[in-house]
């Protein structure tokens, strides 16, 4: 069968995005960030573990596996990393706004983000610094004066993730960046610190269920910070 291609805008800020457009194909996948989803015509059609959704407005909490039930459907989509929002905060969100990117936007930037631990955040600082090379969990916990049991012990209470595929999601994001503004997908993996294009492809492929070869050249995209 035919794969249908994602289209239309993606916003793209440091701790969330926002695709306003029309959904494609996707097989069941499960990615870090929350998902909320905003109907722009019809109501939405979704699988979430197996068990079909309907409605205007639907939550998908992270990491747990969904794929639209239709292609076609036209959307406005946030994908909010839960270091920086609540499901309660996007809960209020869709009630609240309208399935507009521009007033989106503007609420997530007057939105507070969760309080992190200083030296979480001093270690996502760190990572974002040295994103492209070698990072070493160890190395990084030392550099926040922790354990590395206590760092992994903060990342999954706070973060939601272990260090290493915290790393996979922010090159995921940097990858993804450079191949929208142009660059090829060998080109973005290799600036993003992917071993090559085809280890980009499987990422993308496995944490948001569309072929990254046919969907990106799709999207026009929109940085936000």
């Amino acid at each position: 069968m035919q794969e249908e291609h994602w289209q239309g805008a993606l916003w793209l800020g440091r701790d969330h995005c926002l695709l306003a457009g029309v959904s494609g194909s996707a097989r069941p996948h499960a990615h870090y960030a929350h998902q909320l989803l905003l109907a722009t015509g019809e109501p939405l059609r979704l699988s979430v573990e197996g068990r079909a959704q309907s409605g205007r407005a639907l939550l998908v909490p992270s990491q747990r596996a969904h794929a639209f039930e239709l292609a076609g459907q036209p959307l406005l989509a946030l994908y909010a990393e839960p270091l920086a929002f609540s499901l309660e905060q996007l809960e209020q969100l869709a009630a609240s706004v309208p399935a507009e990117p521009e007033a989106l936007a503007e609420r997530l930037r007057q939105l507070p983000r969760l309080p992190l631990d200083a030296r979480v955040r001093q270690a996502l600082d760190a990572l974002d610094e040295q994103l492209v090379e070698r990072i070493s969990a160890r190395e990084l916990a030392r550099r926040v004066s922790l354990s590395l049991s206590q760092l992994e012990r903060l990342f999954a209470e706070q973060v939601g993730l272990s260090v290493r595929r915290l790393v996979r999601w922010r090159r995921l994001r940097l990858a993804l960046v450079l191949a929208l503004d142009g660059a090829s997908l060998t080109e973005a993996a290799h600036a993003a610190g992917f071993a090559d294009s085809a280890h980009l492809s499987r990422t993308v492929r496995e944490l948001f269920g569309i072929r990254a070869d046919r969907s990106l050249r799709h999207l026009r995209l929109r940085l936000l910070d």
